[in-house]
């Protein structure tokens, strides 16, 4: 984790998430706090009590294993919520991948925001255990062609994918070496599914062959 001064302010955002919205009512909403690339939010061990609404850039949310190695467990985008803890204190760490402004919205005591928050938990639930099939999977390709189509499913459908993390955080994301996703994504250029237009962006050029990889 690196050290950074977070900054907070007005920047043109999307409107806040609206179930968010609607469960802190007519309270202020608050300023974009600024986090530079690999910056950290929040680390494990510390008191939750807040949620946090990706306004821009991408976060990545992890945990580091005894013998040192690092667990990422999800990645969030522009639009997504975060945050969520079944217990006062967070169990991961949360850290900017790149210029990142995050909303957050802080619990007033003795409010009950369950049915508003409800859908969003459920919905983060939803992802993790997804997460936990595209691991159970032993081939390679079939990790990395899942983890593409998921990431062009949360950029609404795009050939074009926006890759903000490093091949590094794929492959501790997906259980991988770094030299593994390498050769996946070297495999489906040759093959013509995928076109790599820069390190942190790819074009999928065959979708319905990428789905079957990932099924």
């Amino acid at each position: 984790m690196n050290a950074y001064n977070t900054a907070r302010i007005s920047l043109p955002s999307q409107p806040a998430n609206p179930a968010l919205q609607g469960a802190f009512g007519s309270a202020p909403v608050q300023p974009i706090s600024f986090f530079p690339p690999g910056s950290e939010i929040y680390a494990q061990g510390e008191k939750a009590g807040a949620f946090y609404q990706v306004e821009f850039g991408a976060v990545r949310v992890y945990r580091l294993l005894a013998d040192g190695r690092r667990q990422i467990s999800a990645f969030h985008l522009a639009g997504e919520t975060f945050g969520f803890e079944a217990g006062t204190t967070h169990h991961f760490f949360a850290e900017a991948i790149n210029a990142t402004g995050v909303r957050v919205f802080r619990l007033a005591a003795g409010t009950d925001m369950a049915p508003q928050l409800l859908p969003l938990a459920l919905k983060g639930l939803t992802r993790a255990q997804e997460h936990l099939l595209v691991l159970g999977r032993q081939n390679a390709i079939e990790r990395v062609a899942a983890f593409l189509l998921d990431m062009a499913e949360r950029q609404g459908g795009l050939r074009q994918v926006e890759l903000p993390m490093s091949r590094v955080d794929i492959g501790d994301y997906l259980g991988l070496t770094i030299e593994t996703v390498s050769r996946v994504f070297t495999k489906l250029k040759e093959k013509g599914v995928i076109r790599l237009l820069s390190l942190r962006c790819v074009e999928i050029l065959k979708q319905d062959v990428l789905q079957y990889m990932g099924e």
